[in-house]
């Protein structure tokens, strides 16, 4: 088993509370829609460390997050959501950014599972119907669709500068 450097822990420590800070404080809420840049530290990590680490900085912050600055109830479904995009973003982001790698990772991410899981997640916490959730929720996935994309172009590109940077 492989060990777990200081630094990378350390960082991962850095983007959990970052994660936390963009979400709960800095981010649109309304009770069914959520519009922020949170997704950024879980891209870095995936970026950086890969799939697992990714989704764990995704699902530590979710649940620290729900447990020191609570918005409404706990819901393990969301937990399980920010696990699964971190994931998705580290399969696809992870030692190989490229347009179509970021399209896909961003299209599975909005319309699987923030489109379809979390607003069935919505609908189950809270007893809303589920179709017409996903109306309204699809303006969200659409806004964060084109946000989420040119965010991580621009994050990739840099982290590729500073990464070739630091090795020359």
């Amino acid at each position: 088993m492989q060990k777990i450097k200081t630094k990378t822990l350390t960082t991962l420590g850095l983007l959990i509370a970052l994660e936390i800070v963009l979400n709960r404080f800095l981010s649109i809420n309304a009770w069914n829609i959520k519009i922020g840049f949170s997704f950024v530290p879980v891209v870095v990590a995936a970026i950086l460390y890969g799939p697992l680490a990714a989704g764990v900085v995704g699902a530590l912050s979710d649940f620290l997050g729900a447990i020191l600055f609570p918005i409404g109830a706990y819901f393990p479904g969301f937990t399980l959501t920010a696990f699964l995009t971190g994931c998705v973003f580290g399969l696809f982001l992870h030692q190989k950014q490229s347009v179509p790698n970021t399209l896909f990772a961003v299209l599975i991410n909005q319309l699987v599972l923030s489109l379809l899981l979390n607003s069935y997640w919505i609908s189950v916490l809270y007893g809303s119907p589920y179709g017409p959730l996903l109306v309204t929720r699809s303006f969200q996935c659409a806004i964060l669709l084109v946000v989420q994309f040119v965010c991580i172009q621009l994050i990739s590109r840099t982290i590729s500068r500073v990464a070739r940077r630091s090795a020359a």
